[in-house]
């Protein structure tokens, strides 16, 4: 029974930690998110290095942008066009929708060309699609990739005593909890 009382502690650890990492984590990225989009602004900076106290490269975190995908913003008018330009590529049932296969084509190609335009190659005519827009579908956003040692290097300073993360629970968070509450 000790050894299922030991792992209930430590899975209860493990995931009180979890939480307070995730929280945190997401409050650092959306601060970091800003601070890039106001450094690109201001002096066109788009990466920076993260590194240790004594300067040990640990990652670079990098702006990403995101890229344009066409998307069916407007499925009526879509399906309209699908069955006045290419009505092979619909199939009946009880309802009328476009073949996914042919959705998944069109959608690529305009996603490559950046615009809501098809050529049909038996023909060579040229679709405005009526119902689909080429836009991000994502928000702007930065990337974080480690050197090859870097999630080493950071293991080896939290163990020797050289990083803290602010807002985290430790000791320190837990001593100033009680002291408030006596």
């Amino acid at each position: 029974m000790s050894n299922l009382r030991e792992l209930a502690r430590e899975e209860a650890t493990l995931k009180a930690l979890a939480d307070a990492v995730t929280e945190r984590l997401k409050a650092v990225r959306a601060e970091t998110q800003g601070a890039l989009d106001s450094a690109e602004q201001e002096t066109g900076t788009r990466q920076v290095a993260a590194t240790l106290p004594d300067g040990t490269p640990i990652a670079t975190i990098s702006l990403t942008d995101p890229k344009p995908e066409a998307k069916v913003t407007d499925t009526d008018a879509f399906q309209a066009w699908v069955m006045a330009a290419f009505p092979g590529e619909i199939e009946r049932r009880f309802v009328a929708e476009v073949r996914p296969a042919f959705l998944d084509k069109v959608l690529g190609e305009m996603t490559a060309a950046g615009v809501a335009r098809v050529v049909d190659k038996e023909t060579g005519e040229l679709h405005d699609v009526p119902g689909v827009e080429v836009k991000a579908t994502r928000s702007r956003n930065h990337s974080l990739r480690f050197k090859p040692t870097g999630r080493d290097d950071v293991a080896k300073a939290w163990q020797a005593g050289v990083l803290s993360v602010p807002g985290l629970i430790g000791p320190a968070a837990i001593e100033s909890e009680s002291g408030a509450e006596s």
